[in-house]
């Protein structure tokens, strides 16, 4: 399908913890992979990643890192982080250390939904952007005010990672059919939840885009 496509796309693995995953994903046909040792001091972070891009780079593939660890919220069905914020120095360290192609920035954001109001720390993604020279990706855009994304681009941010409301459009569908107790195939469910992603897909395509 992104081979059809009209536009460039990339199939990415996202937070891949075992180097076998992404070779696998590799084999299989992805042109960029994350691999997470966020949850290892910087010295064994470096030297896990270092091993990937090696991989991965002699097959074309793109890598995508992280320093520091994106807490999780609500509706989220990633693995706890401890919602420690990105070190600039140590990122610098790390991207020249290890040669990954995309860094990202832990800057307050959340996997999932907010418990509360987000505390998005935009001055030191300034201070990231300004000790690396690479693209930088922000996870947990969903229910990441709008003015704040936007401004985050600005600051150098290239990717913004989005699932959460995706998801909760897709199942805030699924039960509303089931409210109203009528069978239905399993392959028109899926196909009207899908159309029920759409919308959300559609704003933040258009958010991050400028348009």
């Amino acid at each position: 399908m992104a081979d059809k496509a009209h536009i460039p796309v990339a199939l990415h693995l996202d937070h891949a913890y075992e180097k076998e995953s992404i070779i696998r994903a590799i084999r299989c046909g992805f042109t960029s992979v994350m691999y997470d040792g966020s949850k290892f001091e910087l010295e064994e972070n470096i030297a896990y990643t270092k091993e990937i891009v090696e991989i991965a780079h002699m097959a074309g593939v793109s890598v995508e890192a992280e320093i520091g660890s994106v807490a999780r919220g609500a509706f989220s069905d990633e693995e706890e982080g401890n919602g420690t914020l990105t070190d600039p120095q140590s990122a610098k360290e790390f991207v020249a250390a290890t040669g990954v192609d995309f860094l990202a920035a832990a800057i307050g954001t959340v996997h999932g939904m907010y418990q509360g109001e987000a505390k998005i720390d935009l001055a030191l993604l300034d201070e990231i952007r300004t000790a690396v020279n690479i693209p930088l990706v922000l996870h947990g855009g969903s229910g990441t005010p709008e003015d704040i994304l936007k401004k985050a681009i600005q600051l150098g941010i290239c990717k913004v990672n989005v699932n959460t409301e995706v998801s909760m459009a897709a199942v805030s569908f699924l039960m509303k059919s089931i409210e109203k107790k009528q069978m239905a195939h399993l392959s028109t469910i899926m196909s009207e939840m899908q159309l029920a992603m759409e919308p959300v897909m559609t704003k933040f395509v258009r958010l991050l885009s400028g348009k």
